[in-house]
């Protein structure tokens, strides 16, 4: 994964915090780790460790806290990240949220950690997951309230990047675990491509679904990330977006909320035309259900024969996914693929598609790491997907999805940004 590692083309800040003065770090923003000394950037470091120890227990979205040394260099030199646990981060506790593996110690690093790392990329620490990044929630709490849960599986992560404690995350993604916590966080959430990312050392659940995953405090930070990333953002351009419409099941704060930012964005010059997807939706989310079952089932089976009273809700998925014939599998695999076929023609037509990051708020109590279901068909179909904060005036954070087609994450960084930029009143 090497690319470019010149300057970074200077991104605007969210108008939620003004510019920071000269030599000054806001832990949480990382465009301003990345226009930071070197000298500023090892000083934030060794005060924000002291900052999480403090305030992380309460919010526990930590596995362990301990700052690496810096072994690259890059425009990433000196920059913390967190890493979420069932990613391979040597010398660091990396325990996959599971009590099958309380005390493990990674002793090797994940592909993506040497590439941070190589990069000046300074590991933070080790965040949760629930346990084999499925539903059976962690401890951590929603920074923005924490009687809400902040989603999962990538929990620790978003928690940690919403609460100021990190300027980035390392998550993962099988059904929606990057951009359903995103929104219950008030964060952005980033899924790249489908192997666009090596998944060499982040433990699998279903590997044709598996993707890596970022979190940053807004989406101009995001597109800040990616160049350091050796990746390219182009230029801004016009295009339509497509709306998903109608999308039935959802909070009424989200209906709100989206019907608001699509006015907002039209009102801004935006064309927004309406697509109706339901029967993608359906087929999609079955599919995903059936891939998840059979290959999680042949992931965990022997994890069930060993340790079923320790799996929680994953033994059941494990049971179902075994007795599965592989005839339902395949199909479901070859209904992925019809969709996207289908869809080519539509990001044509409408290189953006937004549509809600979640059903609405986080769920209150800890019980629940909430439902899936808006990300998880273009986590199948393997297209960027990218969940940025609308904005709300009263309760909890709410997030806006938007998709685009494979290959295609500078373009949608660069929408995303352009996105928040009218929703926040640039």
């Amino acid at each position: 994964m090497n690319g470019p590692t010149g300057r970074i083309p200077r991104v605007p800040s969210s108008p939620r915090t003004p510019a920071p003065a000269l030599g000054a770090i806001r832990p949480g923003r990382l465009t301003d780790w990345l226009y930071a000394s070197r000298a500023a950037r090892d000083e934030t470091v060794n005060a924000l460790v002291e900052r999480i120890r403090k305030e992380d227990a309460s919010l526990q979205a930590w596995r362990q806290v301990e700052a690496q040394p810096v072994t690259g260099d890059g425009p990433l030199a000196g920059i913390p990240f967190g890493v979420k646990e069932i990613i391979e981060t040597n010398g660091l506790a990396t325990e996959y949220g599971s009590s099958i593996y309380r005390g493990r110690v990674a002793t090797t690093d994940a592909a993506i950690v040497r590439e941070l790392r190589a990069r000046g990329g300074r590991v933070i620490g080790t965040t949760r997951s629930t346990a084999f990044a499925y539903f059976t929630p962690t401890t951590t709490r929603n920074p923005r309230n924490l009687a809400h849960t902040p989603g999962g599986s990538s929990s620790g992560s978003a928690a940690a990047v919403a609460a100021g404690m990190v300027p980035f995350a390392l998550g993962t993604q099988t059904a929606g675990s990057v951009l359903r916590p995103a929104s219950f966080c008030g964060v952005v959430g980033f899924k790249p491509s489908f192997g666009l990312w090596s998944m060499e050392g982040i433990f699998p659940f279903a590997p044709s679904l598996d993707t890596l995953g970022f979190f940053t405090a807004t989406a101009g930070d995001m597109a800040a990330l990616w160049p350091a990333l050796g990746h390219h953002v182009p230029a801004a351009e016009a295009f339509p977006f497509a709306l998903v419409e109608p999308v039935t099941g959802l909070d009424p704060a989200m209906e709100v909320a989206l019907a608001a930012a699509v006015e907002r964005l039209r009102g801004a010059g935006l064309t927004v035309e309406t697509i109706d997807l339901r029967a993608m939706q359906t087929s999609l989310e079955a599919a995903v259900r059936t891939v998840m079952q059979y290959e999680g089932a042949r992931v965990h089976e022997a994890h069930l024969r060993q340790f079923a009273d320790q799996m929680g809700a994953l033994a059941d998925l494990v049971r179902i996914g075994l007795e599965l014939p592989i005839a339902a599998y395949e199909a479901a695999r070859a209904e992925i693929v019809g969709w996207k076929g289908k869809l080519a023609g539509i990001f044509r037509a409408t290189p953006v598609i937004l549509s809600p990051a979640a059903t609405g708020p986080a769920p209150a109590g800890l019980g629940s790491t909430g439902d899936p279901r808006m990300n998880a068909p273009w986590t199948a179909l393997g297209m960027p997907a990218i969940s940025i904060p609308l904005p709300v005036r009263d309760g909890l954070p709410l997030g806006l999805q938007l998709t685009a087609d494979h290959g295609q994450e500078g373009r949608l960084l660069r929408a995303a940004v352009r996105v928040e930029e009218i929703l926040n009143g640039n």
